[in-house]
């Protein structure tokens, strides 16, 4: 067994590209409902956010099990296109360093932000929910999880983090110079949008319409910040007065198009319009940037927003990557330890078969001991198992990892006959580490 990740991220595509290969909720669902169908994987987590969509696997090989995993994303996706310029690939160790970086946020567009560990909790609920984890990818994402939690208590990295939304609006106050007294538009209703509308505010904008395809979730929005609640559909009608527009729905369409944009900048009579598209897949369409007088942003162009931002984080993520690694190196020894699991069971299981044989052969020559002395008789032979066996199955922990690994394991299956366990007879060192969890 090998643990293995394949995905894309904001730093291997772009977001045209990104967008292509983001994975709605429903084709998750299925994807995952449908695992077995491809030979090779046992386990999977898919983590799929506005930056990444990224595949967490425990596979038989990963050489020769990539393909089909490719193929996973593709069905995902339903997008077949030549990507492998964009795709990275890490095994083992360095699976699990990215995923722990991944939660600390040391992977994020944004340094610190703090919405890329609920999104892993959140994609790993959906795979346990699916029946697609098991030993390996349960132990991982629980010490991800862990990990990303105790950089944050640790560390000052989410100090003055600043968020996509919140680089939005200052990307906006650059452009315009300043937001006080202006109007805003926002597409959708989530998180970011929510967000989004409360730096808006705390750059004194006067009014923000909120639209979103069900309207109730809008008019909680704008009750919420005091906004106002306008139809998803013919949405562009309310932006005649409007300076900014903000997208963040999960549509997987277009929502503001050139044409109505074009109709929209006609009647405005040639005022100019700023719009920040943060959604991926995106929410407008690229041809609208070419028309005059809008300026188009999509969420690519927030690093530099970012950047002036980023100094303080910088120096924390220092303490946060030596958190990670002091916790990719405790896992490690979880995962050698415990290849050995299916080995020392079978040991202990042949030793433990044997003692209740002689016990019952002795009970029938020792018909006068008493229900008490029996009790004595197993603890005592139980002693006597454990403590023979104490020491060939330390010296068998204690080779995990090294060159001497596969000589004791032959050597104890050898010496016990233990000659049924199966994937542990593999010889290659990295890959032991895994092995234990389909035993």
């Amino acid at each position: 067994m090998q643990l293995m990740v394949v995905g894309l991220n904001h730093k291997t595509a772009p977001v045209d590209v990104r967008e292509r290969f983001s994975i709605p909720k429903e084709a998750l669902r299925k994807g995952l409902a449908n695992l077995g169908e491809y030979g090779g994987i046992n386990e999977a987590v898919v983590l799929s956010t506005c930056n990444r969509s990224e595949v967490y696997v425990v596979v038989d090989d990963a050489k020769a099990d990539r393909t089909a995993v490719k193929q996973f994303i593709f069905d995902l996706t339903g997008n077949e296109e030549d990507i492998d310029e964009y795709l990275f690939t890490f095994v083992d160790e360095e699976c699990i360093r990215h995923l722990f970086q991944v939660a600390a946020s040391l992977d994020s567009l944004v340094l610190g932000e703090g919405q890329i560990l609920s999104q892993v909790k959140a994609a790993y609920a959906m795979a346990r929910e699916a029946g697609t984890t098991s030993t390996v990818l349960n132990l991982l994402f629980h010490r991800a999880i862990a990990t990303g939690k105790r950089v944050r208590t640790e560390t000052r990295i989410a100090c003055n983090s600043v968020s996509v939304s919140y680089a939005a609006v200052e990307l906006a106050r650059k452009e315009l110079g300043d937001l006080a007294g202006r109007k805003a538009l926002i597409f959708g209703a989530g998180k970011m949008a929510k967000l989004t509308a409360q730096h808006l505010i705390a750059r004194d904008v006067s009014k923000i319409y909120v639209a979103n395809r069900h309207i109730e979730k809008a008019q909680e929005l704008a009750e919420e910040i005091d906004g106002e609640a306008v139809p998803f559909d013919g949405a562009l009608k309310k932006a005649v007065d409007v300076d900014v527009i903000v997208t963040s729905t999960g549509a997987p369409h277009y929502v503001v198009k050139s044409w109505e944009t074009r109709q929209l900048m006609t009647k405005r009579k040639g005022r100019p319009l700023f719009l920040i598209d943060i959604a991926v897949p995106r929410d407008v369409e690229p041809e609208v940037g070419e028309i005059k007088g809008v300026t188009l942003y999509n969420i690519d162009a927030l690093e530099a927003v970012v950047d002036d931002h980023v100094r303080e984080r910088k120096m924390e993520a220092k303490g946060a990557s030596r958190i990670v690694e002091e916790e990719v190196r405790s896992i490690e020894e979880k995962f050698r330890y415990l290849s050995f699991r299916p080995l020392m069971a079978l040991l202990s299981d042949r030793a433990e078969r044997i003692r209740c044989r002689e016990v019952r052969r002795a009970a029938s020559k020792l018909p006068d001991l008493t229900e008490g002395d029996w009790r004595q008789v197993n603890h005592m032979t139980r002693m006597i198992v454990r403590k023979l066996l104490r020491m060939p199955m330390m010296k068998l922990n204690a080779s995990a990892g090294t060159e001497e690994q596969q000589f004791y394991m032959d050597a104890m299956r050898a010496l016990f006959k233990l000659d049924t366990i199966g994937e542990t007879t593999g010889s290659e060192k990295g890959q032991d580490c895994y092995r234990y969890a389909q035993q």
